[in-house]
């Protein structure tokens, strides 16, 4: 049975053709498309089976919390339903999860090719494991062992309350608080955060936005590349909290779900900043925890480079669920 997978972002919308029979993708059978140049995921399906041609099933991980088979993406104004994708389709089978609970799936498929380590740790195979991701958002997810069986699930926790560090981030805060009421992780630790902590950073410096910065068609990327570079104060101030943040945020998750089995950092981001996550500060923060310090210390801590991570885990997700139907 061929089913088209799929990861929904609000960004990007990657499908591809996974057969369950052969247990593996079909060789050409994928696309990328501008999410928000489409007005619903429908309208996206209709044009890639039109290139590739129809399947049996689709399992799509979905950038927002998933209910009862049915998501509002987060950072798009669209609905998704499996049933409604079923009815237009002809599928019997469609199912739908968090896009951070389908890189918890396809973590498991996973090797060390997969990933660099920024922190070894002492690895317990046994241990559960966390999934933060930071890309147009922050999602996070976790991987629980019981029973002899791994068990991926969502979180929303990337919307939890931003606790600033230090007087720096508690500026931050107090600015973002102005502007949104309420100030998540996600407004300082994704792509969309980076964007209002550069804003920050210009008004802290009291400069005005470079001609660099206007019109970039994706600011959060343009910023980090000047920050690498180091031509811009405000773009350096900009990344050095966003690392800071993503660190201590990571930490916070890692002890929430006790990952001694691994703390994975995917998403779009983080490889791209893989030498700046290495500097130290993002594992500084990250175990900056008092007296659960070293037991942070004690766990390994990977930003996975495989970019089909999720739709693997979409892939693998679907093996479970539609066994048997």
């Amino acid at each position: 049975m061929k089913l088209i997978t799929g990861d929904i972002g609000g960004t990007n919308t990657r499908l591809a053709v996974y057969d369950l029979a052969a247990d593996g993708f079909v060789d050409g059978a994928a696309e990328t498309y501008p999410s928000a140049d489409f007005p619903s995921l429908e309208a996206i399906l209709e044009r890639f089976r039109e290139q590739h041609g129809d399947a049996q099933a689709g399992c799509f991980a979905v950038a927002g919390p998933v209910r009862r088979g049915r998501s509002e993406i987060t950072n798009l104004p669209w609905i998704v339903d499996a049933a409604v994708i079923g009815a237009a389709f002809g599928w019997s089978r469609v199912a739908l999860l968090n896009d951070l609970e389908a890189i918890a799936w396809g973590i498991g498929a996973l090797g060390e090719d997969d990933w660099v380590t920024l922190n070894a740790g002492d690895p317990d195979p046994e241990g559960n494991r966390a999934v933060i991701a930071a890309g147009t958002g922050l999602g996070e997810a976790g991987v629980c062992r019981s029973g002899g069986h791994w068990h991926p699930f969502a979180s929303e926790g990337g919307h939890a309350d931003f606790a600033p560090a230090d007087a720096e981030q508690a500026g931050l805060l107090t600015w973002l608080a102005k502007r949104y009421g309420h100030v998540s992780w996600e407004r300082v630790a994704s792509g969309t955060g980076l964007v209002d902590v550069y804003a920050w950073c210009l008004e802290q410096q009291a400069v005005p936005p470079p001609a660099w910065f206007d019109g970039a068609p994706d600011p959060a990327a343009a910023i980090s590349a000047v920050a690498l570079e180091g031509g811009d104060a405000a773009a350096v101030q900009a990344l050095d909290l966003f690392v800071r943040c993503y660190g201590a945020e990571a930490g916070n998750l890692a002890l929430k779900q006790m990952a001694t089995g691994g703390v994975y950092l995917a998403g779009g981001i983080a490889p791209k900043l893989l030498s700046r996550l290495q500097q130290g500060d993002f594992m500084q923060a990250f175990t900056a925890k008092g007296r659960m310090g070293k037991l942070l210390q004690s766990m390994p801590v990977r930003v996975v480079t495989n970019g089909q991570v999720s739709l693997l885990g979409a892939a693998a997700c679907a093996k479970e669920r539609f066994a048997g139907k």
